[in-house]
């Protein structure tokens, strides 16, 4: 499947002012007012609410076309939940993550069930179009149930210090939460988080130790992928 173009039309900047702006946003543990004040130093004035509206409007489309660019995930997966509060009422962000630390899918579900499990799961292999070799979770019991219904021979690891790659896969998201002061709705929540983990995974390489010039190497790769997911039709 082919990515496609990015409409520009009606805007008062250039596709590249505001591709950076969008960038800058989802990339770093930046506010809005930290990339406008960043924007006005290079002589750019433009207002923290329009770099908003940029990013709702045009960063899930930048993400769709960076994920059909990525290579096939790994076949291990390692799937957590983290809670979240949306205006005093509890959630729960479900995660999976490939034994390469890239993320897959985050699914906010309002419960912490077999349901909900069972939904992570088929939203996976569907999206995925495979079956995994493993999964490998904590010892929340919902994940075996739910694994017995979609895929009874699926092989299953459950034990909490196996799982520290779907764990650790939460930090980027707490801190980029503190960051935002928390979520005004769960919608928005469920768009941020999509497109906020297909910018990461593009620009932070797998995991574990490697030179100082691969991870160069990478950076230019990830850049030349973004600069044709933010093409302009």
């Amino acid at each position: 499947m082919n990515s496609s173009s990015i409409s520009y039309k009606r805007h008062r900047f250039p596709p590249q002012i505001i591709a950076h702006a969008v960038w800058l946003y989802l990339r770093f543990n930046l506010s809005l007012r930290e990339v406008e004040e960043m924007l006005l130093a290079r002589g750019i004035d433009v207002s923290y609410e329009t770099i908003r509206r940029w990013v709702i409007k045009l960063g899930p489309v930048m993400a769709r076309n960076l994920r059909l660019s990525q290579d096939r995930p790994g076949d291990v997966w390692h799937l957590d939940e983290v809670v979240v509060k949306i205006s005093g009422r509890k959630y729960w962000l479900w995660r999976a993550v490939d034994q390469h630390g890239v993320v897959l899918d985050e699914i906010l579900q309002p419960k912490r069930d077999k349901r909900a499990a069972k939904r992570l799961l088929r939203s996976l292999m569907k999206r995925l179009g495979f079956i995994p070799k493993r999964i490998i979770t904590d010892k929340l019991r919902s994940y075996g149930a739910a694994k017995r219904e979609v895929a009874p021979g699926l092989d299953h690891w459950s034990h909490k210090g196996l799982n520290n790659r779907a764990e650790n896969s939460h930090l980027p998201f707490r801190k980029r939460e503190r960051t935002m002061h928390g979520h005004r709705s769960p919608g928005g929540l469920q768009r941020f988080v999509a497109t906020h983990s297909a910018i990461r995974n593009c620009f932070c390489g797998p995991v574990g130790r490697r030179s100082a010039l691969t991870i160069r190497y990478h950076r230019l790769e990830a850049f030349d992928a973004w600069n044709a997911a933010t093409r302009a039709a």
